[in-house]
């Protein structure tokens, strides 16, 4: 169906096509920086979507949702097209600090397998999220509710930081923030990371050697080149 004939339609996709799993288990403990270099410093949601919790790296598949602002009604209506290994991404059609989500939302989740939440309004319970060990990561914190009254959509296209992300994208989330990767490039992102890590552990053997990494990088000649002078004192 063309764009046009969606145009104002609101819809709940119940099908969408995901990486494997075996690609995307593998992706999660790499971590976002790693992952982010390797593809080109690309699919990066931005500083301002936060962790709110510490010391967790995840993975999943992204079941989007376009929700209005103040409504988490098409959050609920998201939990039952969730499968094992998804993360639930959240965008809305204006600027919103409402919390959108909460634990009793992250308990239906956690049932269905849903690894995380990633969403630019504001979530809330958070103490409630970190007890239970469900993963979020947000614009903003906010005990203010919302409604159920307006409708959106699920899985669709959304737009998080500039970036577009399509339903089944992967999501990878740690404490550094949000990077997406295309699903068509997720196992060629996983080669790439792979690789990166390889490299970085050499460059760690030569560091942990006491090689510095001015010399390492080559970047003497290109201080000089910059006019950088090495002086005794000044």
């Amino acid at each position: 169906m063309s764009p046009e004939a969606n145009f104002g339609r609101h819809v709940v996709v119940r099908e969408i096509d995901r990486a494997t799993a075996a690609t995307v288990d593998v992706l999660g403990p790499i971590g976002t920086a790693t992952v982010h270099e390797a593809i080109g410093r690309r699919g990066y949601l931005g500083a301002e979507l936060r962790p709110i919790q510490q010391d967790i790296r995840i993975a999943g598949s992204a079941v989007t949702v376009l929700s209005h602002p103040g409504d988490n009604m098409m959050l609920h209506a998201a939990v039952e097209v969730c499968q094992p290994g998804d993360v639930l991404v959240v965008a809305t059609t204006a600027p919103s600090t409402h919390g959108m989500f909460g634990d009793l939302l992250a308990t239906s989740l956690m049932v269905r397998g849903v690894r995380g939440l990633v969403t630019d309004a504001a979530v809330r319970d958070t103490a409630d999220l970190r007890a239970m060990g469900f993963p979020v990561w947000t614009r903003h914190v906010s005990c203010q509710g919302t409604v159920k009254a307006t409708p959106g959509s699920v899985n669709v296209p959304i737009t998080l930081g500039g970036e577009i992300i399509t339903p089944g994208d992967v999501i990878c989330a740690d404490d550094d923030g949000v990077v997406v990767v295309k699903r068509a490039e997720a196992d060629w992102a996983l080669e790439r990371s792979q690789a990166r890590l390889a490299k970085e552990e050499q460059t760690r053997v030569m560091l942990e050697a006491g090689e510095l990494g001015v010399d390492f990088y080559g970047l003497r000649a290109k201080l000089a080149e910059l006019g950088v002078e090495y002086v005794d004192r000044l």
